[in-house]
């Protein structure tokens, strides 16, 4: 079950880093240790841009994904939800340690 609301903005999780790869992009989380492979470059674009965009589905409108894709891209991002690779923006916020 995923836990994704395509109706939030989501972002990274604060604790995670994106490299660019030439077959798409690895997620670290530092807090996990999970490490994550993102297959190709659209769903990388998808995720960086996911804090750009009011809600999921604006973030995949924005990237040409049309009704007939949205579902497998949608499943990619929730797998990533469930992994806490991305959090919903306010959950995100909240995570963050403060640094006094």
């Amino acid at each position: 079950m995923t836990s994704l609301d395509l109706d939030a903005r989501w972002q990274l999780h604060p604790q995670v880093s994106l490299r660019p790869e030439p077959f798409g992009a690895l997620l670290y989380h530092f807090g996990t240790r999970k490490l994550s492979f993102l297959k190709n470059k659209t769903i990388v674009e998808i995720v960086t841009s996911l804090p750009a965009h009011p809600d999921v589905r604006s973030a995949l409108a924005a990237a040409g994904i049309d009704a007939d894709t949205a579902p497998a891209y949608a499943k990619a991002l929730g797998t990533l939800a469930d992994s806490h690779m991305i959090v919903p923006t306010t959950a995100a916020a909240d995570e963050r340690v403060d640094p006094r």
